[in-house]
């Protein structure tokens, strides 16, 4: 299925949105929950998976089964479709669900195919396909942050993924190696080889702070990496939770401040 043509434009910095520019009867699909606003001439329509099975003649089985792939990827089974129904353009925005960029990707220049990480994708061009990617290495399955699948999104049109933090472009020579902290992959292209690599020695592996196997990415091909993974910002957030009774992490206490003082933790 040909992906409708779209235009857009992306706004702030650490907080992003997209905006989307549709001609008339155009229509953007985006994940449920990133909708922000849109101008009066749009109309919204929930659908089963990302939409490139709505298509007459796909049936019901098809539609559950390209609902299903979706939930092994963390997200749910129903995306939204934004359709402009009017006589003139017309405008709807996505925000990503946290800090960090919004990376419009452009199927056409990847050869049809990007894979990336679970639960990113924001939104895309009615047509492009949000499917499954799984892994054939059990390595790769056990430890490397993504699991046994990732995402891929196949098709000619635009596609748009959000990261955490600050985003960084590799590109990769054949045969060049990129190592990267597992849960730092944002995505990649197709022709990019994924595996993971133990740290070795007994220091880096117990006492470290960056786990015990790290991803190894091999060209050709171009990657994406994050510097905050929403994993790792989570983590800080719930480590500096209120504890019992509505005092935080060693509030109101002398030898705790002295602590924080002791070991670094000061930033809060």
């Amino acid at each position: 299925m040909q992906a409708h043509e779209i235009d857009y434009q992306i706004f702030g910095e650490e907080m992003q949105y997209v905006e989307i520019e549709l001609d008339p009867q155009e229509i953007v699909i985006a994940e449920a929950g990133s909708f922000m606003m849109m101008e009066n001439n749009i109309q919204m329509e929930t659908i089963f998976g990302d939409g490139s099975a709505q298509q007459v003649g796909s049936g019901l089985f098809g539609k559950l089964l390209n609902a299903g792939k979706r939930v092994l990827t963390g997200e749910s089974l129903f995306m939204t479709a934004f359709l402009n129904q009017g006589n003139t353009k017309s405008k709807v925005s996505f925000a990503s669900p946290y800090p960090g960029k919004i990376l419009p990707i452009d199927l056409t220049q990847f050869q049809g195919k990007f894979i990336c990480q679970k639960s990113s994708f924001l939104c895309a061009a009615k047509g492009v396909s949000v499917g499954i990617e799984f892994s054939q290495k059990l390595g790769r399955g056990l430890f490397g942050g993504e699991g046994f699948i990732m995402q891929k999104i196949e098709g000619d049109g635009m596609a748009f993924v959000h990261s955490g933090g600050t985003m960084a472009k590799k590109e990769l020579a054949s045969g060049e190696i990129l190592k990267v902290d597992t849960g730092c992959i944002i995505g990649f292209t197709k022709d990019v080889n994924y595996d993971i690599e133990f740290i070795g020695g007994i220091k880096n592996s117990i006492f470290g702070g960056e786990g015990l196997f790290y991803a190894t990415l091999r060209g050709p091909g171009t990657v994406y990496i994050q510097s905050l993974p929403f994993s790792r910002l989570a983590d800080r957030i719930i480590a500096s939770a209120p504890r019992s009774g509505g005092n935080s992490r060693d509030e109101g206490s002398l030898l705790g401040g002295l602590g924080n003082l002791l070991d670094g933790d000061n930033r809060f």
